[in-house]
């Protein structure tokens, strides 16, 4: 017996994969919780068989059912009537409507979670759906716990006329009162997700996870094709065609799901108020006399040398755990930023930084550490997370300038820049921002709007590359030298200036002779300025903010 995996089956079963062809064994599909061991085709899950793949067991409470919300109001008839649609819909997966929602834990993080299932009349959204989605997110609101919505959809249920398109509203509004209330959202996509859940629910939660293969678009390729005549991209619409386009954080694949949920879920609770203390003593050097006479351009070369740790080199030795989120949630995903979600010592926050490499390769992936609009708006969308779940801010900044190319400009690269600007400005977060390499012109500062603005010894900031300030004004690069002097860019002139609050002292011979020992002093640098920062009401945050910028 074979049957498509989209479709129960018996575990004795012989089920043939919808992608590659081949024939998998019922019981060997079951253990591999419905993927292909083949190719890693995801198949369809009911809603239950999602509910016990990703709840912990004994954890699951079903929350109110609502079985008809505005019943059949265009009394719909088209090969059958409505009604008699949903009662074959019920007779064949047993369950009363095309969302099943539950109270329940995952690695015992409280969650509320709205779990559609596609084999309910495509997992349509009709009257009944869009009121219990509504009602899950107004649970999830009562008891501050985060929302998971999963979905799977061919997008507003036909038969209910234009009373389905309201639920898109409401449950758009839904999502927004959790967002004023400071509530996590986390929507998990499933293949296929289309028309109005796509635009409303799904892409309005706070991190977007998908599957892998996952289709997610308003319009589908099919009506794409037939009404413009375009011939799509190989992909079109996949998870993978999403991430790379700005409209994801990750594409999970299945047997990790309810671990990076789980990571997700445990940043939901907001910051405890308190950090721990320093490993150490406090490196931080306050007072410019304590530190060595430099010559700028030799610190300039060090700034740049490319065995110098990356933010993501940091991340991975001063954070407990970083899961990284991807995208602007408008074109694009861009590689020079890295950010997301960070633990030091079980105290969650959002941890941004620019990222350069350590080879010609790598540098070129990473565009020089030179962010597009895209890396900003990525940085905004980050940093607006972190307050509306009251999160601390850390920015790590390395980076020759904004990246000035042609594209950057169409796409709106001052507009970005000056958002982040303002933004910083404004957080009721406590923000610390270390400049560990180069911090070149408005493209470092995008970063470094902070409470405490620190920077490493062998780092430089200034308003501009040594080598453009020399072509613009000695109209000569080769005075690069001379000029890197003028701009006293090295970080004893700049803790003079009061451009930055402390520097940090490096390993001999820089950070790249000793990143754990590099590491461990920027760790306790940051966690003593946070510390000193967490507890302030959210307006002073803001008003020392604002003091500490207006006083230069």
């Amino acid at each position: 017996m074979t049957e498509t995996l989209n479709r129960s089956t018996a575990l004795d079963a012989w089920v043939r994969c919808g992608k590659c062809d081949d024939l998998v064994y019922g019981k060997r599909m079951a253990r591999n919780l419905r993927v292909c061991p083949e190719c890693g085709w995801h198949s369809r899950l009911t809603a239950p068989q999602r509910i016990d793949q990703l709840m912990d067991r004994g954890s699951v409470e079903l929350l109110e059912r609502v079985t008809a919300a505005a019943g059949d109001p265009l009394g719909f008839v088209d090969t059958k009537p409505y009604a008699r649609r949903l009662a074959d819909a019920r007779a064949a997966t047993g369950l009363d409507e095309a969302v099943v929602c539950v109270r329940a834990t995952i690695e015992g993080h409280a969650v509320v979670a709205a779990v559609m299932d596609f084999h309910f009349l495509g997992g349509s959204l009709g009257s009944a759906v869009g009121e219990m989605i509504t009602r899950a997110a107004e649970s999830a609101l009562a008891t501050r716990t985060p929302l998971l919505i999963i979905t799977a959809s061919g997008g507003a249920r036909m038969q209910e006329g234009a009373i389905s398109l309201m639920q898109m509203a409401k449950t758009s509004d839904a999502l927004g009162e959790l967002d004023r209330a400071g509530i996590l959202t986390v929507s998990l996509i499933s293949d296929p997700t289309y028309g109005g859940v796509a635009a409303s629910y799904t892409m309005l939660c706070d991190i977007i996870i998908a599957e892998p293969g996952a289709r997610l678009g308003f319009a589908g390729p099919r009506v794409i094709e037939q009404t413009i005549r375009a011939r799509l991209p190989e992909g079109f619409q996949t998870a993978e065609f999403l991430l790379e386009h700005g409209m994801v954080d990750m594409v999970c694949a299945r047997q990790s799901l309810r671990s990076e949920l789980a990571r997700v879920l445990s940043a939901g609770s907001g910051g405890s108020g308190t950090l721990p203390a320093a490993d150490g003593p406090d490196p931080r050097v306050t007072d410019p006399g304590s530190l060595p006479e430099r010559s700028s351009w030799p610190v300039v070369r060090a700034a740049r040398a490319l065995e110098r740790p990356t933010a993501k080199d940091y991340f991975s030795r001063i954070l407990d755990d970083f899961q990284e989120l991807h995208g602007d949630r408008l074109s694009s995903d861009c590689p020079a930023i890295v950010g997301g979600l960070g633990w030091l010592d079980g105290t969650p926050l959002v941890a941004i930084g620019h990222q350069k490499g350590h080879t010609v390769a790598e540098l070129s992936a990473r565009n020089f550490g030179m962010a597009t609009p895209a890396g900003y708006r990525k940085t905004a969308r980050l940093m607006r997370l972190a307050e509306k779940l009251r999160l601390p801010v850390l920015t790590l900044i390395d980076t020759p300038g904004a990246y000035p190319g042609r594209t950057a400009e169409e796409q709106g690269q001052a507009v970005a820049i000056a958002d982040n600007l303002r933004l910083m400005a404004g957080l009721p977060v406590p923000v610390v921002s270390v400049v560990t390499g180069e911090g070149g012109s408005g493209g470092a500062l995008a970063l470094a709007v902070a409470n405490q603005v620190l920077m490493l010894s062998e780092a430089v900031y200034s308003v501009i590359s040594p080598e453009g300030c020399a072509a613009i004004l000695w109209q000569d690069p080769a005075a690069a030298p001379q000029a890197a002097e003028a701009l006293r860019v090295e970080a004893r002139a700049l803790l003079e200036l009061g451009v930055v609050d402390a520097v940090i002292p490096e390993p001999d011979g820089g950070s790249q002779n000793d990143y754990q020992l590099a590491a461990q002093l920027l760790r306790s640098a940051v966690t003593a300025a946070l510390s000193e920062l967490t507890g302030m009401e959210p307006a002073k945050l803001v008003e020392q903010r604002r003091q500490r910028f207006r006083a230069l």
